[in-house]
């Protein structure tokens, strides 16, 4: 049986994407015996739930299953079993599919005849797990204002979630064996599945987005490794199963920045929705603001060349005037003014109107201006245009990387276009688009290392860059110092990777096969200019959308033998984005070692990723290095 999904909270997406990859869900294959039985009567909702992931009655027609309505949506309700059975692993609400609106309202009592099946948002390939349901064809109220089954406590004096597993078990957990809730975060909240469940003083941990919020209860009582901002930390085997994700499915939810909190208790039910478990609260919350600030760098110093990152995510010149005050607030305020700033995710003048058009004279000229008001000071722009629809992003964008760099102090963009290239020997118009020609590091005259081109794409033609932002590296000198900087947006995490809360557990991560191969085609472009002088300074920036402790950032750091300077942080403050609660360093800052060895101040200024009302996703970083004296 197939059937399109209508809108519901497991049925409708957040994005037109998601919308037609609901209308492809289908229930699992049901034997065809099962549909030949008679309907099975004395079962309960803890019988069809069963203590799997996936229903030891999935195909089976059930008769009379009893429940109570605990919340209605626009195409089922969820039911509970006021009289549970005495196992934990046996969730005791299940959601009843009708279709259309349901005439069973909250707090009625009824029987439900139907077949049990298995839904999957994205189809039967997507890694993300089933929803148990019961796909009705007869409701009965047999009842009206019965009292609502008792919540579950998550948190402090209830149940509490596993701290660091997510799964005890290897391979696809569908086809393993019972739950245990008490190893496995996933198997304990799919023992909560369609069931109510309460949080008390829940404190956010994830700005409000896409009508979610990520929380911890109690308070973060108990949780895991936190910011000192008061987020949790992602780390290597601890993806945080105590989070909590918020939805607004079935009530508003307040705009929450990291440290706002939810005073009191709050009841919903626990659903499963686009590879995680979702908290679909009942009511709206209250919130009390936690008053977190934006921060601002440290003041620059004497002698210090000062290089920051900006994600501009998407900026162009229809982005309201506001994304482009923020923005500058962010460089001029947020970062001190650098003398550098190595800038991703700046589209072109039409922004995502797909007509060909690849400049960006326009954004970057509205941006600069907006710097200038902002109080900042004059800036200029250098970047390689993209060849049309080669870089990834959004379509039509043609989102680029680039330098913004300071006029009025001691830095120089050194400009060496195609035509002042000493190693190529073909006439101007003979020679190929700077978009696809590789930039090469060569020896100065003054034996040190210099590029090219600059600015220059590292090896645009390699595949490994194939529809994604290439590498742009630029040289500069700083009061008479060359100096190579390369500006990064590696390949992002996509729905190719499978989700924590999926299926298929470790999940797998083929995005990050690409970081990987990305990351060595950097690492050799940076060996390559350290060959040509062991003494050059190298600065590597921005967004490798991997944390420190990856493998793509693992190799780059070690294949040529740069210091990434997050790692160096403390913990608490070593992180540029926030994903669904989870705090992490996505972007980076690494120097060769003639310049690790200088004295140098290196911060991440979080002014982004914990707010909900931001300009961009991720949090700039600065790092100040005294080049003073010798």
């Amino acid at each position: 049986m197939a059937y399109a999904a209508p809108a519901g909270p497991a049925r409708a997406g957040r994005t037109l994407a998601s919308v037609l990859a609901a209308a492809l869900a289908v229930p699992l294959a049901v034997p065809a015996a099962a549909h030949a039985a008679a309907p099975l009567t004395g079962k309960r909702i803890h019988d069809v739930q069963g203590a799997a992931h996936v229903s030891p009655l999935r195909g089976a027609a059930v008769a009379g299953v009893p429940g109570v309505v605990t919340a209605v949506t626009g195409n089922g309700f969820w039911m509970q079993d006021p009289h549970p059975d005495r196992n934990a692993a046996t969730s005791e609400g299940v959601f009843v599919f009708t279709r259309t609106r349901p005439s069973a309202a909250t707090a009625d009592a009824v029987r439900v005849n139907g077949k049990v099946s298995e839904y999957r948002q994205g189809g039967a390939s997507s890694a993300g797990l089933t929803r148990t349901e019961i796909d009705a064809t007869a409701v009965g109220v047999t009842g009206h204002g019965a009292a609502l089954p008792a919540p579950v406590v998550i948190g402090p004096g209830g149940r509490r979630p596993p701290s660091a597993v997510v799964s005890a078990r290897r391979g696809d957990v569908e086809k393993g064996g019972a739950l245990d809730p008490r190893r496995s975060g996933l198997d304990f909240y799919e023992s909560l599945e369609g069931m109510r469940v309460r949080i008390s003083d829940a404190i956010a941990v994830g700005p409000a987005r896409d009508g979610q919020v990520p929380v911890l209860p109690a308070g973060g009582a108990g949780a895991g490794t936190r910011t000192k901002r008061g987020g949790i930390l992602l780390r290597d085997g601890d993806a945080n199963p105590e989070r909590i994700i918020l939805d607004d499915a079935l009530a508003p939810l307040p705009s929450m920045d990291v440290g706002d909190r939810l005073p009191g208790a709050d009841d919903g039910v626990l659903d499963y929705s686009y590879g995680d478990f979702t908290l679909l609260l009942t009511a709206t919350p209250r919130r009390a603001a936690g008053g977190l600030p934006r921060e601002v760098a440290s003041a620059q110093r004497p002698g210090e060349l000062a290089v920051g990152t900006a994600g501009l995510a998407g900026l162009n010149p229809d982005s309201p005037p506001q994304r482009f005050q923020d923005l500058a607030g962010d460089i001029v305020q947020g970062l001190g003014s650098p003398d550098l700033v190595a800038v991703s995710g700046l589209q072109d003048n039409n922004g995502p109107r797909d007509d060909g058009t690849v400049v960006a004279d326009q954004t970057v000229a509205q941006l600069i201006t907006a710097i200038s008001a902002a109080g900042g000071p004059a800036y200029d722009w250098r970047s390689v245009n993209p060849r049309d629809g080669a870089d990834g992003g959004e379509k039509g964008g043609n989102s680029r990387i680039g330098f913004l760099f300071r006029t009025d102090r001691g830095l120089a963009f050194v400009d060496r276009p195609a035509a002042a290239d000493p190693l190529a020997d073909d006439p101007p118009a003979a020679r190929p688009d700077p978009s696809v020609t590789s930039v090469r590091a060569v020896r100065r005259a003054d034996g040190s290392a210099g590029l090219s081109l600059s600015p220059g794409r590292i090896a645009p033609r390699d595949t490994a860059w194939s529809g994604a932002r290439k590498p742009l590296a630029g040289e500069v000198t700083w009061r008479g110092r060359r100096i190579i900087v390369v500006a990064d947006d590696w390949y992002p995490r996509t729905g190719d990777d499978q989700p924590v809360f999926g299926r298929f557990q470790p999940p797998s991560s083929p995005t990050e096969w690409r970081r990987d191969a990305q990351a060595r085609v950097v690492a050799g472009f940076v060996r390559s200019v350290r060959a040509t002088s062991r003494k050059a300074d190298v600065i590597v920036t921005g967004g490798l959308n991997d944390p420190g402790t990856s493998l793509p950032v693992q190799a780059l750091t070690r294949e040529a033998g740069l210091a990434d300077l997050p790692a160096k942080l403390p913990a608490g403050d070593r992180y540029t984005a926030v994903t669904g609660g989870n705090s992490e360093d996505l972007d980076h800052i690494l120097l060769s070692p003639s310049l690790a060895r200088r004295k140098h101040r290196f911060d991440i200024v979080h002014r982004a990723s914990e707010f909900a009302a931001r300009a961009g996703d991720r949090d700039p970083a600065v790092v100040r290095i005294d080049l003073s004296g010798k």
